[in-house]
């Protein structure tokens, strides 16, 4: 799951894209409301945690911006203690949750997690689709009865998949997924291919019918399978 983390106390944004990236989620960062700014117009996030009071603007400004562009983002507003208009005010544009300064990071991690399965998966952690199961608490997945030995990048493609039932994802967005906005630096999306082909490889292994279908010329879209 990819996370932008809007801060503009660096000691706290470092901390904090520090402990999530610990958790495995991708982060990226940004210290004010340009930078923020940019990211959401050019790229796709799970969710947005967001400090209220930047340097060049607002975070309700991004949380405006956000729902416009990608309504179903999930937001944590970060608020100063003192600041209960800003909270109510984020929560009234469309903001998830609200956590004050100052706050333990174990804390927000659970507030993430939670967010994340309630916004993709109904608030559960074991999501199953046909016969593949995966357990987002300890990243494990299973295809029939046998466990799947699946690398970083497996995971979070069955995963970005299985949040997507039966919509047709493209390379780029899958790479950007994965990457985030490293994905610029790729000659080409072939590993893509690779890691899709891996992974199929290893659902089929385990006596599963390959749910990964090929778009020609488009991407691939997870698919109900026939047995």
């Amino acid at each position: 799951m990819k996370l932008l983390i809007v801060e503009d106390n660096l000691k706290l944004l470092d901390t904090i894209k520090e402990t999530l990236e610990s958790e495995k989620f991708l982060c990226e960062a940004a210290a004010n409301y340009e930078t923020a700014h940019e990211k959401i117009f050019l790229y796709t996030y799970d969710a947005l945690i967001v400090d209220i009071n930047l340097p060049d603007g607002t975070g309700l400004d991004l949380i405006r911006k956000m729902k416009q562009q990608n309504s179903t983002t999930g937001i944590i507003v970060i608020s100063a203690r003192n600041s209960l208009n800003n909270k109510i005010e984020g929560l009234d544009l469309g903001a998830d949750d609200y956590i004050t300064k100052p706050f333990d990071m174990a804390e927000l991690v659970a507030r993430v997690k939670a967010l994340l399965r309630r916004r993709n998966f109904s608030g559960n952690d074991i999501i199953t689709h046909n016969k593949i199961t995966v357990n987002t608490v300890n990243r494990s997945a299973a295809a029939g009865n046998q466990q799947l030995d699946l690398t970083k990048s497996e995971y979070d493609i069955l995963l970005f998949f299985l949040s997507n039932p039966g919509r047709v994802l493209t390379r780029e967005s899958i790479a950007e997924h994965i990457w985030g906005d490293n994905m610029d630096l790729a000659d080409s999306f072939d590993f893509i291919y690779s890691h899709i082909k891996n992974l199929r490889k290893k659902i089929t292994a385990a006596g599963v019918d390959n749910p990964l279908k090929a778009v020609y010329g488009v991407g691939y879209k997870l698919e109900k399978t026939t047995t």
